[in-house]
């Protein structure tokens, strides 16, 4: 089969043309095989062209109903995540060669770079896909390839959210405070962003930022801006702190850096002090309580002090909705807590409601400020 869809690489490549077609692909076929018949030409031929312009032999789990992800540990391994956790598929790479070239067609679709020199890549193909590549021997069994797939329809937030949560979600971007979305990785933090501010007045304009672009709102006014790597000599590199500056210079109703983990959180904490109000973000978080303690170490990290840290903090946020995923339950809102100063001087953030797996509601200490903040003026 590998020398097969060599030889008809190549007279695709003879011929010209700026696109393998299924016809330019079964004719190349044909032209090799002349024997096979006519089912046998294009089944071989839609294969063909998977592995040249599509995913190759990934292509039929894309059409898995619910898929989120695709996941590939060399080339006899391949997971896949359609909402009940990983299961392994029966899907194998003819070799590691084969691999190999899919995560560098992929990469260099998405206009990055994956080869020896630069064995790791992060980037977004066309449709969405959020793409990750790991080559040998940084990856010792094989090319890792990990594919995050883009829900087919929008959640609404009454999907995400349990009824009696709804009207508090709602509120929350109705009275513009400013909020962070928070918990561990796969928990359905940009899913639940998206949703919230599809809520934010059609009359906003909603400008951002993400390090690769996946946030997918349903709001008529929205301005992306997303990073760049450096080139090879090194240069042109467009990072997320200097996005979030560009975007204050955009006349933002809504600053939304799409996953703060870096020097950028001291841009956003600056522009939430400074009259941008309804600005939010997620951010990578095991518990409510450990969001002071993550956004400390980032903007120390960038230069700040501990305490020029919890003094912005205690005017820039208001709310956490924290998510949690769990084998029983799935991913789920599990709690909303409140930014508040304590007397040492730094800022924690308090529980104010616990969500059940059952959607009840059980008010914490910070109940009576996420109330007064939800109803009254933030």
């Amino acid at each position: 089969m590998t020398d097969l869809s060599e030889a008809v690489r190549g007279r695709l490549v003879a011929g010209g043309g700026a696109e393998a077609t299924a016809g330019r692909v079964a004719a190349a076929l044909r032209a090799e095989q002349g024997l096979l018949g006519d089912s046998e030409i294009l089944s071989l031929a839609a294969e063909m062209r998977a592995e040249f312009v599509g995913t190759g032999p990934l292509e039929p789990l894309l059409a898995v109903p619910h898929l989120t992800d695709v996941l590939v540990n060399g080339p006899d391994e391949v997971w896949i995540d359609a909402g009940d956790g990983l299961i392994r598929t029966s899907v194998r790479f003819p070799d590691e060669a084969s691999l190999r070239r899919l995560a560098q067609r992929l990469t260099a679709a998405a206009g990055r770079r994956l080869d020896d020199a630069s064995p790791c890549a992060d980037a977004r193909l066309p449709g969405g896909i959020r793409l990750h590549a790991v080559l040998p021997p940084v990856s010792p069994n094989g090319t890792c390839l990990s594919l995050r797939l883009p829900r087919r329809t929008a959640f609404t937030l009454d999907e995400l959210a349990p009824p009696a949560a709804v009207p508090l979600l709602c509120a929350l971007v109705e009275r513009r405070l400013a909020f962070l979305v928070t918990g561990g990785t796969g928990t359905g933090k940009t899913t639940l962003l998206a949703s919230l501010l599809g809520r934010a007045g059609p009359s906003e304009r909603l400008v951002l930022v993400e390090d690769s672009a996946e946030l997918q709102p349903s709001h008529p006014h929205v301005v992306r801006l997303e990073t760049r790597p450096p080139n090879v000599e090194g240069a042109g590199g467009v990072t997320m702190h200097d996005l979030v500056r560009q975007a204050l210079r955009m006349r933002p109703d809504r600053l939304v850096v799409g996953e703060v983990r870096g020097s950028e959180v001291v841009d956003l904490l600056a522009a939430l002090n400074t009259g941008h109000e309804g600005g939010c973000g997620t951010l990578h978080a095991n518990r409510a309580v450990d969001v002071p303690a993550r956004l400390e170490a980032l903007a120390c990290a960038a230069g700040l002090t501990r305490e020029a840290v919890h003094s912005q903090l205690a005017a820039a946020l208001h709310v956490v909705v924290h998510l949690t995923r769990e084998p029983s339950a799935g991913r789920r809102i599990a709690e909303l807590g409140v930014f508040r100063r304590a007397a040492d001087g730094l800022v924690e953030v308090v529980p104010a409601l616990t969500l059940t797996p059952e959607g009840d509601l059980l008010p914490g200490p910070g109940a009576a400020v996420l109330a007064h903040r939800l109803g009254g003026t933030p």
